[in-house]
């Protein structure tokens, strides 16, 4: 690996527009500029792929149906059934985000916005406000109830209502973790591999030969990070999905 370029210094967050206001740093970032660029592509993305509205829809526009059925017909429904309409519009905007901020990620020289905890706990943490509200705004205090599995002895309930109370808190931490634990670790991996190329090639001789392995290795490791970036995105918002249907429906699963 080339001296002084370590895998992690692509996740380093540099200021772009230094901005303080009232004692706090707002700077404008890296992964400020990154998070504004995956907006504006996923507008356009939408914009256009709707704005011809044919009988016979173009490439962009099936890409689009394709994505809006998957997450509609695949996602939604399947778990939450027709009552899952009205959250539609949020879910959907989340897999959109990240699956472009996990794409944009990819390319040469940008900044992977989902390999930082502190963006996927802020949206963790807003999907666990929301059940909370939705659950408490629906049901009142019979919303504690996802806490007292049906059909548990009552004996055991001392032992089995602090462990759903637990593994419901801790849901932000596993929610956010698992997203930004898989970028870090592709994105790292794929530094490494890219750096063993760089350094073999340039000792020169036998060793630009034995480049070649890395490098098929990288390609074949980059393949699989564009699989891993839409599976992630639709992982994040099918567990969202779930949160939710139990806090419309409690234990009544559709």
């Amino acid at each position: 690996m080339a001296a002084g370029h370590s895998p992690m210094e692509q996740f380093t967050i540099k200021t772009l527009v230094p901005i303080e206001f009232a004692g706090y740093d707002i700077s404008f970032t890296n992964s400020s500029l990154w998070m504004l660029l995956a907006v504006i592509c996923s507008a356009a993305f939408l914009t256009l792929g709707v704005k011809r509205d044919g009988v016979v829809p173009g490439r962009l526009q099936s890409i689009v149906e394709i994505f809006y059925d998957f997450i509609m017909r695949q996602t939604v429904i399947p778990v939450m059934g027709e009552s899952g309409r009205r959250f539609f519009p949020l879910l959907f905007t989340f897999f959109i985000f990240i699956f472009f901020t996990n794409f944009l990620g990819l390319l040469p020289y940008s900044f992977t916005v989902t390999s930082h905890i502190a963006v996927t706990f802020a949206m963790a943490l807003l999907v666990f406000a929301l059940v909370l509200v939705i659950g408490f705004w629906t049901h009142g205090l019979r919303f504690l109830s996802l806490f007292v599995p049906s059909g548990v002895p009552a004996w055991i309930m001392p032992v089995i209502v602090p462990i759903e109370v637990i593994s419901f808190l801790s849901r932000p931490i596993s929610l956010s973790l698992r997203l930004a634990a898989n970028m870090l670790a592709g994105h790292t991996m794929l530094k490494v591999f890219a750096g063993f190329v760089v350094s073999l090639l340039g000792a020169g001789g036998v060793f630009s030969a034995l480049a070649i392995a890395p490098l098929l290795a990288g390609v074949a490791l980059t393949a699989l990070e564009v699989l891993v970036a839409a599976v992630q995105a639709w992982v994040f918002t099918m567990l969202t999905c779930i949160y939710l249907n139990e806090a419309v429906h409690l234990h009544d699963h559709h």
